[in-house]
C-alpha cells in the first residue's frame, strides 16, 4: 500500500516564519503515524515517521521543509538541536 502524501502548508506561510537571518525554528515529533508540517501558534511543527536514531528523523524533517519551500534538501541545514525536539534550521 502506498504511503499518503505529506501534508504541507503553503510556501508563503512557511517563509513568513523564517527570520531575517534565514533561520526557521521547528518542533519535531518523530515516530508519528503520518508525515507533515503544521503551523500552529506562529510555530512550525513537523511530524515524521522516521525514528530519532542515526539522524533519520532530522533528515526526514529537512526533506519536508525543502519540499514545502520548493528547495533542494542541500539548501536546508540543521543549525541546532540534533538530539532535541526543538530544532533550528537555516533555509535558502
Amino acid at each position: 500500500m502506498a504511503r499518503p502524501r505529506a501534508e504541507l502548508p503553503p510556501a508563503e506561510a512557511l517563509r513568513a516564519l523564517v527570520d531575517d537571518e534565514g533561520r526557521l525554528a521547528v518542533r519535531v515529533t518523530p515516530g508519528a503515524k503520518g508525515e507533515g508540517l503544521l503551523i500552529a501558534e506562529h510555530r512550525l511543527h513537523a511530524k515524521v515517521r522516521a525514528k530519532p536514531e542515526d539522524g533519520k528523523a532530522n533528515e526526514a524533517v529537512r526533506a519536508l521543509i525543502a519540499a514545502a519551500l520548493g528547495l533542494a534538501p542541500s539548501q536546508v541545514n540543521l543549525l541546532r538541536g540534533a538530539t532535541s525536539r526543538e530544532k533550528l534550521f537555516r533555509v535558502g
